[in-house]
């Protein structure tokens, strides 16, 4: 998962090579924190959220079908959106 996450996000942004995603597991669910270059945070997020919410949602659809639980936030500064 953490590779596809990576593929996806290296062709939206301007600055690919800055682009790491990291997996942190607890719970009994993985969170993948996305961290990149802030001037492709907009285009990460899309408007109105809705590129963001897209891979929210192919993560979940791909997870769940190999019985995973997993989620996507990205990292910006030291805070998670």
């Amino acid at each position: 998962m953490q590779a596809f996450i990576e593929y996806v996000v290296r062709g939206l942004v301007d600055h690919p090579d800055e682009v790491s995603v990291t997996a942190v597991e607890g719970g009994g669910s993985t969170i993948y924190e996305l961290r990149l270059n802030p001037a492709d945070v907009g285009r990460v997020i899309g408007r109105q959220g809705v590129m963001i919410n897209a891979l929210r949602s192919l993560l979940l659809a791909g997870s769940a079908k190999r019985g995973l639980r997993c989620s996507l936030e990205l990292v910006e500064d030291g805070r998670k959106s």
